[in-house]
């Protein structure tokens, strides 16, 4: 291994630990070891690594590197979530938000700064796009959380019991990263979460979902919030060169091919006046008919960049209860940490260059998206 570059082992995947491990000639085990005093212990120091041998311990500390990404800031709501600002290596910044309830607690990670796709209702499209983040960004957030709350092994803080890919970027745009830090997340030698405690979610990018179906088998959220293809097209762009029965029948193959009975969650954010009317309950109801899932209904969460509103209590219910009377699973999301805007739609980091970057989404998503990895 060239002395010349350092890699940083926090995110390398387990397979890839591995060969680097084989590669420095040393069996496969010392990885296991190795992950599990970084992501079970939270031990970043090579040299507190005392069942590795003191010449491994010192060839490691000279040939790579053990850093997490520099927390910026943290930022502590009232009902209990927390939100952190994390530096990125490209000179932006993104967030990631924790949520308690009771003994669970899920972590809200980010796969991008800033994202491509330009979702009309959402605060990180309006911010550009910037960059992919590296698997050790990803996972860093995993490790930074962790380290935060104190819930490494032996600490006496609150658990990350759930990841879910909801943060800031499209994480099916930045596939190989994603996919690395999900092995991570899933490896019993690092964080050992269940295929059903770490959800994706995409707006619809069909090959990437095709592409899933080879590589993982967690779970997958879809972001719809349209019932027709004509008003998706408005709130989501790349809508116009994946439809909605293209989408829906890419999510049908990935979960065909896990061989197991599971379901996608539908997430469909409600905008006052947009896309709350009754007809478009119904319009949902039948879109889903012969779709086994569960309805997540998200009231829009305001933020300065549109003119968006909030729908009314009253819309919520009737659409809840329109989607329910013709047989649907419906969950209203309830919202949280709204006051330090962590709340869904409204992560936005410190994204570079934001014109120039917005300039180009529309291209990028009715083109081949080039700055992205699928």
């Amino acid at each position: 291994m060239s002395n010349s570059v350092r890699p940083n082992l926090l995110g390398l995947s387990p397979a890839k630990l591995a060969a680097l491990f084989a590669e420095m000639s040393e069996q496969p085990f010392r990885a296991n070891q190795l992950r599990r005093w970084v992501h079970q212990r939270g031990v970043l120091d090579f040299a507190a690594m005392t069942d590795m041998s003191k010449p491994l311990r010192e060839r490691l500390a000279r040939e790579t590197l053990l850093e997490p990404p520099q927390l910026a800031s943290r930022h502590d709501s009232a009902d209990g979530c927390i939100k952190w600002i994390i530096g990125t290596a490209s000179g932006s910044a993104v967030e990631m938000v924790y949520i308690a309830e009771g003994a669970r607690g899920t972590l809200c990670v980010s796969s991008q700064a800033g994202c491509a796709l330009d979702c009309s209702f959402c605060a990180t499209g309006k911010q550009g796009f910037d960059s992919n983040l590296s698997a050790t960004e990803i996972i860093g957030q995993m490790w930074l959380a962790r380290r935060e709350l104190d819930s490494f092994e032996g600490g006496q803080g609150p658990p990350v019991t759930n990841v879910v890919f909801m943060g800031m970027g499209e994480p099916l745009l930045n596939f190989a990263n994603v996919m690395d830090a999900i092995d991570l997340l899933l490896d019993d030698h690092a964080y050992g979460l269940s295929k059903r405690r770490v959800t994706i979610s995409t707006a619809g990018v069909v090959p990437g979902i095709a592409r899933m179906g080879g590589r993982t088998d967690v779970a997958l959220a879809i972001s719809l919030h349209a019932p027709n293809d004509s008003l998706r097209d408005e709130l989501v762009p790349l809508n116009r060169k994946y439809p909605i029965a293209v989408l829906l029948d890419a999510v049908r193959g990935y979960f065909a091919g896990l061989g197991e009975k599971r379901e996608p969650l539908i997430e469909y954010t409600l905008i006052r006046g947009v896309n709350d009317h009754r007809q478009h309950a119904r319009q949902l109801a039948a879109l889903l008919r012969d779709f086994p899932c569960k309805i997540n209904l998200i009231p829009f969460n305001e933020f300065d960049e549109v003119d968006y509103r909030r729908p009314s209590a009253t819309s919520v219910s009737n659409f809840r209860n329109i989607l329910r009377e013709h047989g649907h699973v419906v969950m209203v999301r309830v919202t949280r940490a709204d006051e330090i805007a962590a709340a869904c739609g409204q992560l936005t980091g410190a994204v570079r260059d934001q014109t120039r970057r917005r300039q180009r989404h529309l291209r990028r998503v009715e083109g081949a998206i080039p700055a992205c990895s699928i």
